[in-house]
């Protein structure tokens, strides 16, 4: 598989920002991962947040928890930066996921990522992952509202046809990956409850947890 990733480019961030309130059924799987936010967390990270938009819906969830949103493309950094410029809770990294996460992060109670991670060769993300989990603390919870494979090319015909896509025009940054696999990974890695909570096609909800002791 080539390595392509055209999210550091300003033309392909805003075409994205255009279409991205038009995905189908977006707000079904974005309402079911607010759903299972903890009651209070106490500080939240979101993988690849792009201008923000999940992790605004988070803020207004829960608005006492204290934030960090991590992008590394600069379009997407100055959306945050107007989105989230006032919120004295929201701390901006500029991180490419490609990359090991710093370790001055901390650690969250809560890690979200929406539609970002699919976007990583596959190798990285089953370490992106490794790396989620020592982060967590005890009984924290990881969030990932996903873009998957389908089972079939066929199949995957016809999720970029509700979305209006042809497959010459198919994003080559994509690297789908089935859904099973993921799950998998998530269990061995060492997460508990780890189920898939939302399915639209090719767009699924994943939550797994850190064990609490």
């Amino acid at each position: 598989m080539v390595d392509v990733n055209l999210w550091d480019t300003p033309q392909h961030a805003l075409e994205y920002l255009a279409r991205a309130d038009a995905i189908p059924h977006r707000t079904e799987g974005e309402a079911e991962l607010l759903d299972w936010l903890p009651p209070a967390p106490e500080r939240v990270l979101d993988l690849g947040s792009g201008d923000g938009r999940l992790l605004a819906l988070v803020r207004l969830a829960r608005p006492e928890a204290d934030a960090v949103a991590l992008d590394f493309s600069e379009t997407m950094l100055g959306k945050l930066r107007e989105r989230f410029g006032g919120d004295r809770r929201v701390t901006i990294v500029a991180h490419d996921l490609a990359q090991p996460l710093p370790p001055a992060l901390g650690v969250f109670d809560v890690v979200v990522s929406s539609f970002a991670i699919h976007h990583l060769p596959h190798a990285r993300k089953r370490s992106l992952y490794e790396e989620v989990f020592r982060l967590l603390r005890p009984s924290g919870a990881f969030l990932h509202l996903e873009h998957v494979a389908s089972a079939t090319p066929a199949i995957h015909a016809r999720f970029l046809g509700c979305l209006g896509v042809t497959p010459e025009d198919e994003d080559p940054s994509n690297k789908l990956l089935a859904l099973e696999t993921q799950l998998g990974w998530l269990r061995d890695l060492g997460f508990t409850d780890v189920d898939c909570h939302w399915k639209w096609r090719e767009l699924a909800l994943m939550v797994g947890h850190r064990p609490s002791s």
